[in-house]
């Protein structure tokens, strides 16, 4: 059964979201017509989203939205990434969707095991497939037949959030205590929106970067490494480099 790779791509989001943001934060303690202090906030947006940060007004924020498309990830991703419930997904279904194979999603600390240990996770994922294909030429419908199915099936989806819950999502799982999946997921996230609206997302990531480690006794005491990865992605994605540059980008590093 084939291993699957981690891919995602900035399918669309808010044309000049640093503008739309600003207007919003504008318009709350302005008189002006709308289409003059759109024209007005042009020149001006990227410092005045600053500054909305700074105060903590953060509900202009939510005037910008990003869809990503995500797959090569697995199940057991999906039940984590949907507890962000600010949040629009649309998920391959494992009901109308019948498999003829098994992608999956192959944990690093099974890899680092080894060859033999690689060899037999892959045989327990063919083993689960097995399961899946016996009951489905049993007449059993891919609904109940997927109940044979592992947490490290590969799923794909499509996500939608705003800025300020994005913002959000890169607290918690760029963080190094999240879960080793959802965190390099998180990571090409933050640089494709980085990419797009730097003076939104400079202020993105873990919480180590800007008002300390929030983690109490289970920080990992990497803050210093974790500032230079995001010193280094910020000047990656400075360079305006393709959705999948930044993928490869990131998993060379987490």
């Amino acid at each position: 059964m084939p291993e699957t790779v981690l891919k995602v791509r900035l399918l669309c989001c808010t044309p000049q979201p640093a503008r739309a943001v600003a207007l919003g934060g504008r318009l709350c303690y302005s008189d002006t017509d709308i289409e003059q202090l759109y024209g007005d906030m042009a020149p001006k947006s990227e410092a005045f989203v600053d500054k909305l940060l700074a105060m903590g007004h953060l509900s202009p924020i939510e005037h910008a939205s990003f869809t990503f498309g995500i797959q090569g990830v697995s199940r057991a991703l999906l039940a984590q990434i949907t507890r962000h419930r600010i949040a629009s997904f649309s998920v391959q279904s494992q009901r109308y969707v019948a498999k003829d194979r098994l992608d999956y999603v192959l944990p690093p600390s099974i890899r680092a095991l080894g060859p033999e240990a690689v060899a037999e996770f892959e045989a327990d994922m063919d083993a689960a497939y097995a399961a899946y294909d016996k009951w489905r030429q049993r007449g059993i419908p891919a609904e109940d037949a997927r109940f044979a199915l592992p947490n490290g099936a590969e799923t794909r989806m499509l996500v939608t959030m705003n800025a300020r819950e994005l913002l959000h999502f890169f607290q918690l799982r760029c963080c190094n205590r999240a879960q080793w999946e959802i965190r390099r997921l998180a990571w090409c996230m933050l640089g494709m929106a980085l990419r797009e609206a730097p003076a939104i997302f400079a202020h993105g990531g873990p919480n180590c970067l800007r008002r300390g480690c929030t983690e109490g006794k289970m920080c990992c005491g990497k803050g210093e490494e974790i500032q230079a990865l995001a010193q280094e992605l910020a000047a990656f994605v400075g360079e305006g480099p393709s959705d999948a540059a930044i993928c490869s980008w990131v998993l060379a590093r987490l």
